[in-house]
């Protein structure tokens, strides 16, 4: 493996564990508040899991794994401006 295609699978991996990981800040949020809770720090690791996968994605120039992504960021990055809104409209925990 040449030193570009080294530090695209750190990419790649590194970026799987903040994407795997925000299930764990989830869980223990939960926990913490003793309710279903999604917490903001899951959102922007969904967001940075996501844009690093995406980048590995487009390196290996996979279609599949491409549209996979773009679209959960789309999706990822709209939650979080649902939550900064609502943080501004009511002052709540959204921006937890």
């Amino acid at each position: 493996m040449t030193g570009a295609g080294t530090l695209w699978m750190v990419i790649g991996l590194g970026s799987q564990l903040v994407f795997s990981g925000r299930f764990l800040m989830q869980w223990i949020y939960s926990e913490w508040r003793r309710e279903s809770s999604i917490p903001m720090s899951f959102w922007y690791a969904s967001a940075a899991g996501s844009v690093g996968l995406l980048a590995y994605a487009v390196e290996r120039r996979d279609p599949v794994f491409i549209a996979g992504q773009a679209t959960g960021l789309l999706v990822y990055c709209r939650n979080i401006q649902l939550r900064w809104r609502e943080a501004r409209a009511g002052g709540t925990e959204a921006a937890r």
